[in-house]
């Protein structure tokens, strides 16, 4: 399969599309994390800052006023205007420390799964501050570094929950950070593709593989992310939704950190 994915989506091993089976898993991880602020969502203006191709901005749309999806990526934005159209709904390309440009406050702004390609968050978290209503919220997903076996090259900073807080608490006066769980077949599939992963990696004893140029890390990572899904049973990849994910106070054996940013109370 191409880079464009079963949908016609931009794969690259990172950015995740709907309708891929083989993702199916991982996927579900990033839609539970939509489907809970959809409830927050409810007749407010919304930001998606780092909405990929869309699907989870879609899922605010179905509950809120109005919402608009930004991201960097040019083909993102045109994948998911092209798959997403509602009256309340808009995507612009945009950089997240640049939202001002957009011309508008809002609500609530979701930040999923993004925090940790930036190499420095606070210009982002500066501007999603300014054009936040004064009692907005701005909620963040990002995995919890305890939790991630395998290395990532598109990561530049994977978080513990007390330093995810430490680093929001600069910009925002007030924050939670709680744990998105999986359950017993999310933590089975999660143990079976780090092994899989694994078994490839010690092909590279030496670490070789962080001495090659970055574009062709880019290439190979998300033919490897397939090899290694690939591996699993279909069952037990296939079988997963976001109804088998929870939010917990807890963080320690999260699997992500889960954060919620107020400006005032």
């Amino acid at each position: 399969m191409s880079e464009l994915g079963a949908q016609g989506g931009l794969f690259t091993g990172e950015r995740l599309h709907a309708g891929d089976p083989l993702f199916q898993a991982d996927l579900a991880r990033h839609v539970f994390a939509y489907q809970y602020a959809r409830e927050l969502a409810r007749g407010k203006r919304v930001l998606d800052a780092g909405c990929g191709d869309g699907y989870g901005t879609a899922l605010l749309a179905e509950a809120a006023a109005y919402v608009v999806g930004v991201d960097r990526e040019e083909r993102a934005i045109a994948t998911a205007r092209e798959r997403y159209q509602r009256a309340n709904l808009s995507y612009h390309v945009c950089r997240l420390e640049e939202l001002e440009g957009l011309g508008e406050r809002f609500d609530l702004i979701c930040h999923f799964q993004v925090i940790e390609h930036l190499p420095d968050p606070l210009p982002f978290l500066r501007a999603a501050a300014r054009v936040l209503t004064p009692k907005g919220q701005l909620l963040i997903t990002t995995p919890n570094r305890l939790l991630s076996r395998i290395e990532n090259p598109y990561h530049v900073h994977e978080y513990v929950a007390e330093e995810l807080h430490g680093l929001l608490t600069t910009v925002f006066p007030y924050v939670e950070v709680w744990g998105v769980w999986g359950n017993e077949k999310v933590m089975a599939f999660e143990t079976e593709r780090v092994r899989q992963a694994q078994r490839i990696l010690r092909l590279d004893p030496l670490g070789l593989r962080r001495l090659l140029p970055r574009a062709l890390v880019e290439w190979a990572y998300p033919r490897l992310a397939r090899l290694v899904r690939r591996q699993i049973a279909p069952e037990a990849r296939e079988n997963l939704g976001a109804r088998d994910f929870m939010i917990r106070k807890e963080t320690e054996g999260a699997l992500d950190l889960f954060a919620v940013c107020h400006c005032e109370r």
